[in-house]
């Protein structure tokens, strides 16, 4: 479990879009009740959409732990996977988030699930429902954009809802052959490509790592550094807060890994690569890898999504 540090470095037809307003709260500027519409087709406008898949489907797995020396879970996760015909073949799309509390069981789980939801909420209404409609429209502003607000929205959460304490996060937003990326903490996303190789496609907010950028610590000693969990930069960590963002086209990936410092803390990057090599599965290989981190030890809370992606 990560903690907080002031002072060191400065600074998814109606049916489906009325169940995600079940769970989201309705769009302030919508009515509250959706008249039933039938729609025999619908044609995007190419422009609007990415690249679409003309088969398989992404495949995602989830796992948790609270591991073997905690006993509360301030870890947090969401998942939302689907797809709608596009006329030339398949838009697939999902969301996926992972969040580390920390301030303490109550300020920390609070953090970190109110966090999800309210950027889980706002990627939906802005990105999602758009392209439920029968006339399916662009969101406003792009995927950066929304990301970037959905993260300070969640900060901004985070300050009303649980002050003194604070949340890692790092989530994805796929849309057809794209991925955007939001992230801030020491939470981590990685990929693996083609040719099997795993890349950390995340930068830690630590200060151990920034040490390492600075050239005043080594790898091996940050390891075993006293510090190593304090983090400089994070969801409801007072002002000014900045994630970073990024897009990523997907052509050479084939599994995307989000995972809280439970698991990517715990055991090598070698072995969690193993593990999913060894498995056609995400969700088998998601509770191997919990299991690894718990067998070797498992000091912290521990979260994995793991989504294999189109071939």
């Amino acid at each position: 479990m990560p903690f907080l540090l002031e002072s060191y470095i400065s600074g998814e037809t109606v049916v489906v879009k009325n169940i995600i307003k079940s769970i989201f709260g309705n769009n302030q500027n919508e009515p509250e009740e959706i008249a039933p519409v039938v729609v025999e087709q619908i044609e995007f406008e190419p422009q609007l959409l990415p690249q679409v898949h003309q088969s398989h489907q992404l495949n995602v797995g989830y796992y948790q732990s609270v591991g073997k020396q905690r006993e509360h879970n301030e870890d947090a996760l969401f998942t939302l996977t689907t797809a709608i015909n596009s006329g030339e073949g398949i838009l697939e799309f999902g969301l996926y988030i992972v969040a580390d509390g920390m301030g303490g069981h109550q300020h920390g789980e609070i953090a970190s699930e109110v966090a999800i939801r309210s950027l889980a909420g706002y990627v939906t209404r802005k990105v999602f429902t758009p392209l439920f409609n029968p006339r399916p429209s662009q969101p406003q502003d792009s995927l950066q954009e929304i990301m970037r607000e959905g993260m300070q929205e969640a900060h901004r959460t985070i300050l009303r809802s649980a002050p003194g304490g604070g949340t890692t996060m790092t989530s994805l937003l796929l849309l057809g052959d794209q991925m955007t990326i939001a992230h801030v903490g020491d939470s981590r996303a990685y990929t693996i490509l083609n040719d099997g190789n795993l890349q950390c496609l995340t930068r830690d907010h630590s200060l151990v790592n920034r040490l390492i950028e600075l050239g005043q610590l080594t790898i091996d000693e940050a390891a075993n550094h006293p510090q190593r969990n304090v983090l400089y930069r994070a969801l409801g960590l007072g002002e000014p807060f900045e994630p970073d963002i990024q897009t990523i086209h997907l052509v050479q990936n084939k599994y995307l890994i989000l995972c809280s410092d439970g698991l990517w803390g715990v055991i090598p990057e070698s072995t969690m690569t193993k593990i999913i090599h060894e498995s056609d599965d995400p969700s088998h290989a998601c509770q191997q890898l919990v299991d690894a981190a718990n067998e070797a030890g498992g000091p912290d809370n521990i979260s994995v999504i793991l989504v294999m992606l189109p071939k």
